[in-house]
Formats: structure tokens, sequence, C-alpha cells
């Protein structure tokens, strides 16, 4: 059995819920998109920069397995589960990390209920200065918390690179 300390309980319930938090904000901005942005489907925002465009996604990201939602929902789960499991063990050392975890935990979770609920997940904000696609507030938190990582992994490379000149 899992044998958590106090201070790594206290962390973990204190980031499923800050991830129960992130996951309702993503449903309840969802919500309101289906509510008020679905029937005119697309309303500007920032002319010339961003809009909000209601869009029903039926793949994974950039169009990934596109009409294949069952194979999509399936990988995301499994992704969440080891991202979860990685997240509750002790292979995370640093706290940048695991906020990152959390962001990705977050941003997956979210996407996975529209799956699993709707058919589909729920996208609604369009860059119009670039041709990109559209997402929304639980892709941007999986984005965000990747490429947090993805730079301090590539800090501390860097950073370890530099002391071991240093000590030669």
């Amino acid at each position: 059995m899992l044998k958590l300390s106090k201070a790594k309980l206290k962390s973990s319930i204190l980031s499923a819920t800050v991830i129960a938090v992130l996951v309702a904000t993503d449903q309840i901005i969802k919500y309101f998109v289906e509510l008020y942005l679905m029937p005119v489907s697309i309303k500007p925002f920032l002319p010339g920069l961003l809009q909000f465009h209601y869009h029903r996604n039926d793949g994974g990201m950039m169009g990934f397995l596109e009409g294949n939602i069952t194979a999509v929902t399936i990988l995301s789960l499994i992704c969440m589960l080891a991202l979860i499991i990685i997240m509750f063990t002790d292979i995370v050392k640093s706290r940048l990390d695991y906020i990152c975890f959390v962001m990705i935990a977050a941003g997956g979770i979210g996407n996975i209920i529209d799956r699993i609920f709707r058919g589909y997940v729920v996208d609604y904000i369009e860059y119009l200065f670039v041709d990109f696609y559209i997402f929304n507030f639980a892709d941007c938190l999986i984005t965000v918390g990747a490429f947090l990582m993805i730079f301090y992994q590539i800090y501390l490379m860097i950073k370890e690179k530099r002391e071991k000149k240093e000590q030669n």
C-alpha cells in the first residue's frame, strides 16, 4: 500500500484541490460557451487578434485522430492515470515540475470530461493573426504546463553543464 508522509499528504490534498478548481473553471467556461457562443458561433474579442469561435473537436490536439473520440479518450485516460501516479509518488522532486504536472492534469481531465459526457471537446479561442487551431482553457493549461516544464529542464541542463565546466 502507498504510504504518504504528512507533508506529501498535505501537498497531495492541495494539488487535488487546485486540479478540481481548474477543472471546474474549465467546465464552467465551456458551459457558458455552449450556452451563449454556440448559437452565434463567432464573437469578435480583440479585432484582428483574437475571437471566440465555437467549435466541436472530435479528435485530439491539433486534429490528432480526428473523428475517433473513443481512441483519443482511452489514450487520454491512460496518460492521465500515468501522470497522476507520477504526481503522487516521490518521482517529481521539483516544486515547479509538480506545478506543471498539476496544470497538465487539470487540462487533461477537463478535456476528458468533455469527451466522455459531450462526445467532443468544446473549443472556443481562435487567434486571427496566425493560422492556428481553435483551443480552450484546458488546452492552455496543458500547453503552459508542458512548455514551462520543458524550459525548466533545459535551464537545469544548462546550469549543470556550466557547473561542471566551472569545476574543471
